[in-house]
């Protein structure tokens, strides 16, 4: 165990507030040197794009960091969502939701994603930036989108700047775009340029 995982352990509040819309992210995080339990809330207005809604949720990963399982229930005024992606000891994912059960590997991702959400932005980070101390690296990613709870797998890449430091950022690229992270010394994202900030 490396001298930065021994002193990683966290027990925290965090909130960002968006920087496109009105939205916040509120996670309470229970961290233990790659594992990681959370449990968190999206709350954003209606914007032209989307109708409001209320996200809630649990994500829960294995202690070298793998995603073990993330739910999420979504409120809108149309209705209610559930939706569980978990991952087995296999490599293996199950997408379940009220009206389907998908199981995929989704090109051998480990790690799961929610867009426009700078904590779940934060797993890559931490688990090879600051645990592994990689200076780059490219990878599969399960990306969950909101408000639509669509499950697609993404390819991204990832430049580490002194992460682990106060002054540490991170160059993110994907389909999506390309992004510059400015994140604290545990590895979470303090600023998500054009989407959210930690206030």
């Amino acid at each position: 165990m490396s001298s930065r995982e021994s002193s990683n352990d966290v027990k925290t509040m965090l909130t960002w507030r968006g920087s496109d819309a009105d939205r916040l992210e509120q996670v309470r995080l229970n961290i233990s040197g790659a594992r990681i339990r959370a449990y968190g809330r999206i709350i954003s207005a209606a914007t032209p794009d989307h109708e409001a809604f209320s996200v809630s949720y649990e994500l829960v990963t294995t202690d070298s960091g793998v995603t073990r399982r993330l739910s999420v229930r979504m409120v809108k005024a149309s209705g209610e969502s559930q939706l569980d992606i978990s991952r087995d000891m296999d490599g293996r994912w199950m997408v379940q939701s009220p009206d389907s059960v998908v199981h995929s590997d989704f090109g051998g991702a480990d790690t799961v994603d929610l867009w426009h959400s700078p904590f779940l932005k934060s797993l890559v980070i931490r688990r090879y930036g600051l645990l592994a101390g990689e200076s780059s690296i490219e990878l599969p990613l399960v990306e969950l989108s909101l408000p639509s709870c669509s499950v697609d797998r993404l390819e991204k890449s990832y430049v580490f700047n002194d992460v682990g430091s106060a002054g540490g950022s991170v160059d993110m690229t994907s389909a999506r775009g390309s992004w510059n992270f400015t994140v604290d010394e545990n590895g979470l994202i303090v600023d998500f340029p054009g989407v959210a900030t930690r206030i």
